[in-house]
């Protein structure tokens, strides 16, 4: 789970200032969000370009007379 540090934190793997994100295990997260430390932190849903479809005019040729 990722979350968001309100407050510094440091481990023999790690030193974490307030703002820092990182992933850590489901249960090691809960516990540092239930205690104040942090904050989970939102999935961010990315937007695909789309190519814009091609615009279809109508024709402007006059049709040629018989």
């Amino acid at each position: 789970m990722k979350i968001r540090m309100t407050m510094g934190l440091a481990g023999p793997h790690y030193a974490l200032a307030p703002g820092d994100e990182r992933e850590f295990p489901q249960d090691e997260a809960v516990r540092l969000i239930e205690a104040g430390f942090a904050v989970p932190v939102a999935e961010v849903k990315v937007e695909r370009a789309v190519k814009p479809a091609p615009e279809r005019r109508a024709s402007t040729r006059k049709k040629a007379a018989p």
